[in-house]
Formats: C-alpha cells, structure tokens, sequence
C-alpha cells in the first residue's frame, strides 16, 4: 500500500501513461479542473474523474501495489499543493463572478474575462492542438466534444456568465415556427440547452458577421426567438463590432449577441462605443529580424502577382495584398489565401541577399508573411502568450480566436449589469 506521496502534476504528461492506459482526456481535463476550482465549491463536479485518474497513474506507475480509491483520493489532496509552473494566466485568486468558456478555441474570451476578475469554471474545446495551447497558458485542459451528454454533466452550477464563439450553421427551418427543437443537430442547440439547464445570469456569444443575414436572416430570427422567447432572456439587437476600434489595427467584423435573465431586472443595454482606432501594422511589427521562412520565394510571389492581374482583368477578387506598415490588416482567417492577404515588405534580412529557401531564392523586395506571433498581436493576445504548435496550428489558431480587446470591452458592459 502506498503511505506517501508519490506523484506529482508532471507525472500525468508521461505519453506512456496516456498511451498505455488509453487515458480518458476528460480525465486530464477533470483533474485540472479540480485543482483550479477546490476553493470555490465547484470541485465537486470533478472529484470522482479527478480521482479515478490519479487512480490510473498510480496504477501505471506502481503496478505490484495494491491502489484504493481512498489511497488516490489522498494523492488528489497532496496535488493540491503543487502549482502550475510557467502558466502566463493563471486563475484570479479572488474572482469577481463566474464563467464558461464554450468552444473556447484558445482561450480568447477566457483571457478577456480573467482581465475584468472573473474565474473560469468550466472550459470546452475539442480540437487537440487548441487544447495544448490552452493548457500552456491556463494551466487546464479544456473538456472535449461539448455535443455530448457526459461532457455536459461537468458543466457546474451556479455561474454568472456564458461565453461561446460557436460555428455557424444551416437550421432547417422551412415550414416550422424556428424555434428551439428546430435548432436540434446544430451547435447552437447545445448552447441554448446548456443556457436553459443552468440557467446563468448573463450570456456572450459571438459569430461572424455573415450571421446577420445568413438564410436571408432566417438563422439569426432562429436565434433570437429562442434566446427571448423560448429561454426567456432580455436580448437586445445584436450589433457588429470591429476589432479594428479597440486598440488592434485589423478589420474584424463580428456580431455579438448578449442576453440576461429576466429576473434580474436589466431592461437596457448599450454596446461599448469605439475607443481607440489609432494602431496600424507598424505596432505589431516583431522589432527583431524574423526567419527567412517567412519571406516569399521570387517564385511564388510572381505567380501570385499574375493571379491576382489575372482575376482583376475579370472583375475577380483576389487574396493577394500587400499591406503598408501605416495601414491596418484585413481580417486574419485560416484557410486558403489567408496567410497572404496581409504580406508586409520588410528588408531588415540581414544584408537582404538572396537566400535558398526550400521554395527557391527570396525576393528581393523584401516581401514576406506575417509570423504567428504578430498576428497573435493582431488578436489582441499579449506577448507572453505562449505559442506551443507549429506555425501552421498557430495560425490556425488566431485565425479562428477573438479579438481580445473588442470582446473585453463587451464583457465589461455585461458584468457591470450583473455585478
């Protein structure tokens, strides 16, 4: 029988472990979920997976001992005095009000939140690469597919407010009253049932803009008539809001729809009025000389040269652009020509010599691709925000994320109703 500690935060990282145990991540997320919230009465919606995943590793690591549930329980006890090293935003000590964070990406509206005093009590994302950043920066491990009914039954009590960026997508609606069951097998759905069972004081969410008059405006109509009608909530208009008027020099369009419970008596809601659109590229430009990796090949930017003379001539847009430092970026995506829509010219290279890349010899204008890190600015993310994928996770990553500063602004008009 084990009689002291013997385990620690960084023994659950041993790939053996996850490999040879076929670790349940709900395991993972539910242990650090438990250690974040042991102080605030919402543990209890964790201990039993955070203990039977202690279970596991002790089970791994001493195979000849006998491990009782009572002995990991007491291990789970001991991990509560380890800290959670080189996390760049670990949880407020003392919070203002609780929060969820719904397809949480890698934790935009969790850092925003966390910067007006609240705390995060539960957090969802199913994709892998988002949760490993999540986690450097945070400290948990955000639960995974929030469609599913054992994910939802971590959700806690008794939060204040919702946030979720969820997908957009088609409802079929035609000949129905659009109302909640029309909603049924889009991800829509799994908010407002999560908003209807816990009933929070306040919700956030945002989409792209495209919302507004997606189906001819039938989607959003959808939307609202649950959120009013159906979840009885006080929602008012939805507004667009740019990033590009919150201190990010980019030209992010994004609707955000906000709603509270009615018995809290809040009747009017105004969205925060622009604040600073003064930032151009010059502010996020990296002040140190970036890889030649990011620089275009001669190739590769006279092929894009004539693709884009060559859809003009028809009338066609093109991706391709080429942005001044003085000017602010088109809103940063993930896929297709997203990496090239906002190429800067930047000839600090060193002497600016040819230079083989894997795709040939770089131009000589100087034209290259933004690094991850200034499109991390780009979204409002702090420099001390960790990037732990490749590249091409990470610009993924921001491609999808919130604005920081535009969602902050927002959070802070809510809170202030319900606080």
């Amino acid at each position: 029988m084990i009689d002291q500690r013997k385990i620690e935060l960084r023994d659950f990282e041993d790939k053996s472990f996850k490999i040879n145990t076929l670790a349940e991540s709900n395991g993972e997320s539910a242990l650090t979920h438990y250690i974040h919230n042991h102080k605030n009465g919402v543990s209890g919606f964790y201990k039993k997976e955070a203990t039977l995943h202690v279970k596991s590793l002790l089970k791994y690591k001493y195979p000849n001992e006998t491990i009782t549930s009572k002995c990991a329980e007491e291990e789970l006890q001991y991990l509560l005095f380890d800290k959670f090293i080189n996390i760049p935003f670990p949880p407020p000590q003392n919070s203002k009000f609780k929060f969820i964070d719904l397809f949480a990406g890698i934790g935009g509206f969790r850092l925003a939140l966390q910067n007006l005093g609240g705390k995060c009590v539960f957090t969802s994302e199913w994709d892998k690469y988002s949760q490993k950043t999540y986690k450097a920066n945070y400290g948990e491990h955000p639960f995974g597919d929030i469609t599913k009914e054992y994910t939802k039954s971590f959700i806690p009590d008794n939060f204040d407010v919702l946030c979720a960026g969820f997908p957009c997508q088609a409802f079929s609606i035609a000949g129905k009253k659009g109302g909640f069951e029309d909603t049924r097998g889009t991800l829509f759905f799994d908010v407002a049932e999560i908003i209807k069972r816990k009933q929070p004081k306040a919700f956030f969410l945002e989409n792209v803009k495209g919302l507004f008059n997606h189906k001819s405006g039938k989607t959003l109509a959808t939307i609202l008539n649950v959120l009013r009608n159906e979840l009885n909530y006080y929602v008012p208009n939805p507004q667009i809001i740019n990033a590009k008027d919150f201190g990010v020099p980019q030209n992010r369009e994004r609707i955000f729809i906000v709603g509270f419970r009615k018995d809290l008596n809040v009747d009017q809601f105004k969205y925060p009025k622009p604040s600073n659109s003064d930032s151009t590229l010059q502010d996020i430009i990296e002040a140190e000389e970036v890889s030649v990796k990011y620089y275009l090949s001669t190739v590769y930017l006279e092929t894009l040269i004539k693709h884009k003379a060559r859809h003009e001539s028809k009338g066609n847009g093109f991706g391709y652009d080429i942005k001044s430092n003085d000017a602010i970026a088109s809103a940063i995506v993930c896929g297709g020509m997203g990496r090239e829509r906002n190429l800067l010219i930047d000839k600090r290279l060193t002497n600016f010599k040819p230079i083989t890349n894997i795709k040939g010899k770089v131009n000589r204008k100087g034209v290259r691709k933004m690094t991850p890190r200034e499109w991390a600015r780009l979204q409002g993310y702090p420099d001390n925000f960790k990037i732990v994928v490749s590249d091409a996770q990470a610009y993924k990553q921001f491609g999808n994320s919130v604005a920081v500063p535009a969602i902050q602004a927002t959070a802070k008009k809510i809170i202030s109703k319900i606080c």
